[in-house]
């Protein structure tokens, strides 16, 4: 017999409400991606800044104080503790995290949901180019907050002290002949802001914009493809050793191991593109270099491959601990605080909804 009233038939309504609850709880993962990404990448900007300061330093020695005589890692360390003490290895630390805050947000938030669209839509474009492309749109969408972050930090980076910052002012202009970055110094995030605002407009907020992409967008493809590569080589490797073996390896150790080699090697290959944006940031009003690619041939020129490549010890030494702890805390806040809206949650929903939706045409029969 068919039920005479419609409304008592359960199909409508468990097919309607399970989709429903699919979707919220799709969106749901994705706020939480953003979240996740958000709280990771902050904690591992705090927890490196001093690493990242120095290594802003030795790259913009050659604005600062022209070519010669470049300090090395263990004498800008000695340099920035007797001028300034234990604080200076912290200056920029503000802009830096908030910059990290939006660009964790957007990298991670957008990553999975992006990934996803591409498998489906451009079945050609799966695996390591669909991380890739994933890995670029989200650091492009988080450069907006992330540059102008960028360009406070490293100058209040390379200013240390008010009373440093006087002094390197007066050699300059007393003894370098391409000028100095004759700017005011920055007490804070605000004030920095305001100051570059009104020295230099939109345009010194976002100075170096084009070769912070050139650098980033390169970079956050490698570490997402390097990542996703190792993490399948390390699948392949324990089921070739351990075939018969249930247990799977914990999340958050694999993103710590995982996450600071494919960030590693991502910072080594991509230091030439870090060297042209630190030196565009830092010169300030007084230009030294006219683009990326004058950067590119004075560097060249002045100080060689070595040159090229300043800095990308310290740049290694952030990015691998800084990498390993944002993948570590990305994998474990999944773990913990994604219970029941994975992938897997979803499927066993639809699932439902089909078994719903059959013994409903059988009550029905």
């Amino acid at each position: 017999m068919v039920d005479p009233n419609p409304s008592s038939s359960n199909q409508p309504f468990t097919l309607s409400t399970t989709k429903t609850s699919a979707s919220t709880q799709n969106h749901f993962f994705v706020w939480r991606e953003f979240l996740w990404g958000a709280i990771a990448g902050a904690f591992g900007e705090g927890m490196l800044h001093p690493v990242d300061t120095i290594k802003t330093r030795i790259q913009s020695q050659a604005v600062l104080r022209g070519c010669r005589n470049q300090k090395s890692i263990l004498q800008m360390v000695r340099t920035v503790w007797a001028t300034d003490g234990l604080t200076g290895f912290y200056r920029g630390i503000t802009p830096g995290v908030t910059g990290s805050l939006a660009t964790g947000a957007t990298y991670f938030g957008v990553i999975e949901s992006t990934k996803k669209w591409i498998e489906t839509s451009h079945p050609n474009l799966g695996g390591h180019w669909a991380h890739f492309i994933a890995g670029a749109i989200g650091d492009t969408l988080g450069s907006f907050v992330y540059v102008p972050c960028e360009v406070m930090k490293q100058r209040m980076q390379v200013q240390g002290s008010k009373k440093y910052w006087s002094s390197v002012v007066m050699k300059g202009s007393a003894h370098m002949k391409h000028g100095n970055p004759m700017y005011g110094y920055y007490s804070g995030l605000y004030q920095a802001g305001c100051s570059i605002w009104k020295e230099q407009g939109l345009k010194g907020l976002y100075a170096g914009y084009w070769s912070t992409l050139a650098r980033d967008v390169p970079f956050a493809g490698l570490m997402v493809t390097f990542y996703e590569a190792f993490k399948n080589v390390t699948e392949y490797g324990r089921q070739r050793l351990f075939p018969d073996s249930n247990r799977c390896p914990n999340s958050s150790i694999e993103g710590l191991l995982l996450g600071g080699l494919a960030g590693g090697l991502s910072a080594y290959l991509t230091t030439p593109l870090d060297v042209v944006k630190t030196r565009l940031q830092v010169q300030g009003t007084t230009l030294r270099y006219n683009g990326w690619l004058d950067v590119i041939q004075k560097t060249w020129s002045t100080e060689g491959i070595r040159g090229i490549f300043r800095g990308s010890i310290p740049r290694i030494m952030w990015y691998v601990p800084a990498s390993a702890l944002t993948f570590m805390a990305v994998e474990f806040l999944r773990e913990h605080f994604n219970d029941g809206v994975n992938d897997d949650k979803l499927k066993e929903v639809a699932s439902l909804s089909i078994d719903k939706n059959a013994s409903s045409f059988q009550e029905v029969s």
